[in-house]
């Protein structure tokens, strides 16, 4: 099977799940949402505290600004701001309640992913109440999870340019070795963070060695529609300028940034689908319908046994 007719097919086979399961795509807006709501939750007392001056006014956020950030002078002696210790604990404290309402709903989502895999009814009521049953894994693997992306970020930040090489490849290796958190919390109830990264990874190179491509085959198909809807806009906006008339253009560039953004949307609850046929597959052996045991074999690259 070449290479963009297997990506079709798996980008195909993750729309089919969805047409089937529509709540499922419910769940990532329920994530953007309260992720933003968490966030205008801490933001907003701090931003729009009264100092004095009105909000439209330069003075009023060189006031916030001035609370939060103090001087000081950095390794070549020019003046510079940090957060103040007081702003940073607030600021990580958003961090980590952010990214635990991500991964409840993520758990909360990937349970009724498995659930529709496995030819059952999607509900999210259900998805919810079972993440709550998960609080404590929810919260440990936030905080370690939180811990390592601080860290990650601290070294980029302080070492320069040879910190943000070291940064990227600390964080790929990180998003490669947790790829099956979430529906390890989904399907293990213990609430140790590091046993279930040692998990995902085991599973990772146990089954099909330390080079994961799957999502490149979703991106490819997604990709591939992106470049078809590139030469249509092209062809519009050429029309246009030949017939000196821009409404064309106008409504079809409009209607291409909707189409874009469905398509983005699809794209990554597509992914999420296909992650969770794969650890099905790898932890159980399951192919789940209506994949196929090629489609699942032809998203990894699998290490060549030394003779």
């Amino acid at each position: 099977m070449n290479k963009f007719k297997r990506s079709w097919l798996l980008f195909k086979t993750s729309l089919l799940i969805m047409a089937k399961n529509k709540q499922l795509l419910v769940f990532p807006v329920v994530v953007f949402a309260f992720t933003m709501l968490i966030v205008l939750f801490f933001l907003v007392p701090v931003t729009l505290r009264p100092t004095g001056y009105s909000y439209f006014s330069g003075q009023h956020w060189q006031a916030i600004r001035h609370s939060l950030f103090v001087p000081t002078t950095d390794v070549n002696g020019r003046a510079s701001e940090t957060l103040s210790p007081a702003a940073m604990v607030y600021f990580v404290l958003m961090y980590f309640v952010s990214m635990f309402s991500a991964t409840f709903f993520n758990v909360a989502f990937y349970h009724e992913i498995l659930a529709a895999l496995k030819g059952e009814v999607v509900s999210i009521s259900r998805g919810l109440k079972f993440a709550c049953t998960r609080w404590k894994a929810v919260l440990m693997w936030t905080i370690f999870a939180g811990i390592v992306g601080l860290i990650i970020k601290q070294i980029e930040e302080r070492l320069g340019i040879i910190g943000r090489i070291i940064g990227r490849f600390i964080g790929l290796a990180w998003s490669v070795a947790s790829v099956f958190v979430i529906p390890i919390i989904v399907q293990d109830e213990h609430a140790n963070p590091i046993a279930m990264l040692k998990n995902s990874a085991g599973i990772l190179k146990r089954t099909w060695g330390e080079s994961l491509i799957g999502y490149v085959g979703i991106r490819l198909a997604s990709g591939l529609i992106l470049i078809a809807s590139m030469v249509l806009l092209v062809g519009t906006l050429i029309g246009s300028v030949v017939l000196n008339n821009y409404w064309p253009i106008a409504i079809v560039g409009a209607l291409w940034i909707v189409a874009m953004f469905v398509l983005s949307y699809l794209t990554s609850v597509a992914g999420q689908i296909f992650k969770g046929a794969l650890y099905l597959y790898a932890t159980n052996g399951v192919v789940p319908e209506p994949y196929s045991q090629e489609m699942l074999d032809s998203a990894w690259k699998f290490k060549k046994k030394k003779e």
